[in-house]
């Protein structure tokens, strides 16, 4: 109710309406009572008078429903906004082990999809027990008016009604938990297909992905046709139950009558109120299907909230940093201790403005390390320095905005080319123009539909691979960190797109403290310092020259990639 209370004004109107519409439903049996006795029998009631009651009477049943429905209507919707935007503030401010253990796809089912159905179906919920509850309490004081002894009977309805709503309740509750697995698993094998789309093609995996697809898809319609079998079996039990009370109410009020002094009027309204008792009953029995289902979708949400931990963060700041990083005895471990190191006992020590390679084997801690700076990674051990300031006790966003970054997984957002590059930062629109052009990218740019105002779509697809990477540079540019992250930016490029590429490099390097993680020689032999990784260790470091002197791991490295390169292509470590 945290996320639903708030409008006090909305509830009490729509309980209000739902209260008033109940009132209406015995109003309808009472009316009975005074048309036999007096208009049938003594035609002491004008003619006018029960159309006009019974037209007044739903007419106020229908303003009371419309106001009610709108009430909780806007209740569910505003409620649901507020609980989109907390979970979606949580999930940009979650622990980074959260987007490892769950899927893109499970993340947003949850945010999106399910606060969405739990909400309505809660809501609704709501909306039905309201006024099927009010009208039954209405219905049952009526009787109580009647006769109050006979009406008693009613009350052997509950432990029965109770029991049945109990059992089937839980089985629901069980079985939609297993169904929202199900839909993830299955929205996972899409999302999966979907982003590889031409490697599954390429290997003729078509088959086999229906395959997986249709057995996912068969045990979730195994749980919906089950859930609907709990549910659907709800509503008939009850009304048996509570036809058999009632009937036995009905057969005893026939035996009586006569000795109670009914009317004919009162008769017939007694048993038409007794009657009306059966659809109030079988709608509070359905609501047990959508408050369970409800209740379990939004509780994925709000687990997302009361149980995934925020980053923990620091408090220092600073305007600008120097760009001085240095790692103390750093350790990475991705598993456990038992398992391999990304990182071992990494030292080293960066000054402001030095370009720094970072070479090695695949898997030697070359991305691990460069990761731990704006900690998207964290270590397991040891320090990491900023300016002499450890890390983690940097505030996050403070310690991120000293940092830009360029990688080989360029992400961009649907979103226009202009916020693309001003991502994070008020759009410029003048310098977003001189960084595009600093970028190299002036002349595609000028070709767009809108120019810098041209939507990207989807992750920018519309751009070829080299287009997207002097993009990332234009962001970067915009960004105007002072220590610039580079993971393997130029590879998968052809010669001509590296050299653009490498030319917007050369333009956001100067001045900027500079990590390079890559594997091209024309990349790397440029830097200040390489430092060569091997196991997640620092294998050598120095110049190329000096490097190439030393005769080891750097050296082996270059020789292999000489002598495999194609003839006229470039060398890669």
């Amino acid at each position: 109710m945290t996320w639903f209370g708030g409008a006090r004004r909305w509830w009490a109107l729509g309980l209000s309406g739902a209260l008033i519409a109940a009132v209406t439903e015995p109003l309808m049996a009472a009316m009975l009572k005074p048309l036999l006795d007096r208009g049938f029998n003594r035609g002491e009631l004008p003619l006018w008078a029960i159309p006009a009651a019974v037209i007044l009477l739903f007419a106020v049943r229908g303003v009371a429903q419309f106001v009610s429905q709108y009430a909780l209507a806007r209740i569910a919707n505003e409620g649901m906004q507020r609980l989109r935007r907390v979970l979606f503030e949580r999930l940009l401010a979650a622990e980074l082990a959260l987007f490892s253990r769950q899927s893109a796809s499970s993340l947003s089912n949850t945010v999106v999809y399910e606060v969405q159905t739990g909400a309505m179906l809660l809501v609704q919920a709501l909306l039905g027990l309201s006024r099927d509850g009010f009208t039954l309490i209405a219905l049952l004081l009526y009787l109580v008016y009647l006769n109050w002894k006979l009406t008693l009977i009613v009350g052997v309805l509950v432990p029965g009604v109770a029991w049945i709503i109990k059992a089937f309740s839980k089985r629901l509750y069980r079985l939609t938990q297993l169904g929202q697995k199900a839909t993830d698993e299955l929205a996972y094998v899409v999302e999966e297909n979907v982003l590889a789309h031409r490697m599954v093609r390429l290997h003729n995996a078509e088959a086999a992905q229906v395959q997986r697809f249709e057995r996912l898809s068969h045990d979730l319609n195994r749980l919906a046709v089950k859930s609907t079998i709990a549910s659907a079996a709800t509503t008939p039990l009850t009304q048996i139950v509570a036809a058999v009370g009632l009937s036995a109410v009905v057969m005893i009020a026939l035996w009586q009558s006569g000795k109670q002094g009914f009317t004919v009027g009162g008769f017939v309204a007694y048993i038409t109120a007794m009657l009306m008792l059966i659809a109030p009953i079988r709608r509070l029995a359905d609501m047990t299907s959508p408050i369970t289902r409800g209740l379990a979708a939004l509780e994925r949400g709000l687990a997302l909230i009361d149980e995934v931990a925020p980053e923990t963060q620091g408090t220092h700041r600073s305007t600008r940093v120097a760009g001085r990083i240095e790692l103390r005895s750093v350790s990475v471990n991705y598993r456990g201790a038992d398992e391999a190191r990304a990182l071992d006992g990494v030292s080293l020590a960066i000054e402001p403005g030095e370009n720094v390679a970072f070479v090695g084997p695949s898997g030697s801690g070359k991305t691990t390390l460069v990761n731990l700076l704006p900690r998207f990674v964290l270590p397991s051990a040891g320090e990491i320095l900023l300016d002499g300031h450890d890390v983690g006790r940097w505030q996050l966003g403070n310690l991120r905005s000293q940092f830009a970054m360029v990688s080989q997984d360029v992400v961009m957002l649907n979103d226009t080319l202009a916020a693309n590059v001003a991502l994070g930062a008020e759009i410029d629109r003048e310098r977003v123009a001189a960084c595009v052009q600093a970028a190299n990218l002036a002349m595609h740019v000028e070709g767009l539909p809108q120019g810098i105002d041209t939507v990207l779509g989807h992750n920018a697809t519309q751009l070829s691979g080299g287009q997207r990477q002097r993009l990332a540079i234009a962001r970067a540019l915009y960004k105007n960190a002072p220590v610039l992250l580079l993971d393997e930016a130029t590879s998968a490029l052809d010669t001509e797109s590296e050299r653009l590429v490498q030319e917007a490099l050369q333009r956001l390097m100067q001045g900027r403290t500079t990590l390079i993680v890559a594997h091209r020689l024309s990349t790397i032999q440029h830097a200040d310092r390489i430092v060569v990784m091997d196991h997640g260790r620092v294998a050598e470091q120095g110049s190329h020259a000096q490097l190439m002197a030393l005769d080891g791991l750097y050296a082996r490295l270059q020789a292999h990639a000489v002598r495999v390169a194609p003839e006229g292509g470039e060398p890669s470590l």
